[in-house]
């Protein structure tokens, strides 16, 4: 069973925010997670999502942007979220080393904390690989306005979670964008789903939908350990 959640405050540069560390008994790695633009680290997306990797023998760092943290609606630019995410994932490996986990440490996020993760990476920030709760290829209906071109070149394991109705990712597009990046990136469809992979037809509450995510999640870790 996971341990409870320990509360921690990181610091990047001037700005200080929350986050929530939770490991299972001998995890076998750890996930770090960013939340989207409009929702914060208790989102119960990003709680359903987290509870579930740990229920499957996975710790889990999530975390609050400093916009989110300080109260404001616009996210943050790339630098401040990317020494954001250095930090994050800087906590994360001293909580690996405190408790003796000998596992790989990666970086997931939904939407926007998806895409500052890549730009990190893209930016030399180590991560054992990358996974995607929602990828936003572009803007709702300007698909002209990719947000790709960090993404070539990096040999980063990246795993994309999207639903065929995410009005951020054309499906089309993401599908050559994915082929793109090479065998080291792997596309997983949540058919019906939106970008929140809320699905038409089939009700469920936002905790449920983002457990619901974590067993490819863990299968591509497994297959990369």
């Amino acid at each position: 069973m996971p341990h409870p959640d320990q509360q921690l405050v990181i610091t990047a540069g001037d700005a200080t925010f929350s986050a929530s560390y939770a490991r299972p008994e001998n995890p076998t790695a750890t996930v770090v997670v960013a939340h989207g633009a409009g929702a914060g680290m208790d989102h119960p997306f990003l709680r359903g999502f987290t509870d579930a990797l740990n229920s499957l023998g996975l710790a889990t760092l999530r975390f609050n942007f400093p916009y989110r943290e300080a109260g404001r609606k616009f996210p943050d630019r790339p630098p401040a979220a990317i020494a954001a995410w250095r930090a994050a994932m800087a906590a994360a490996s001293t909580q690996a080393e405190a408790h003796g986990d000998p596992g790989t440490i990666w970086a997931a996020g939904k939407s926007f904390g998806g895409r500052m993760a890549s730009m990190a990476v893209a930016e030399g920030m180590d991560a054992a690989g990358l996974v995607y709760l929602g990828y936003p290829l572009h803007p709702p209906g300007k698909p002209e306005k990719l947000r790709d071109e960090h993404l070539y070149g990096m040999a980063t394991p990246m795993l994309f979670l999207q639903g065929t109705r995410d009005t951020f990712a054309t499906p089309a597009l993401l599908s050559g964008v994915v082929s793109r990046i090479g065998p080291t990136a792997v596309l997983e469809w949540v058919e019906g789903g939106d970008h929140s992979f809320a699905v038409a037809g089939k009700k469920r509450p936002a905790d449920e939908v983002g457990a619901s995510l974590a067993a490819p999640v863990s299968r591509f870790i497994a297959a990369h350990a």
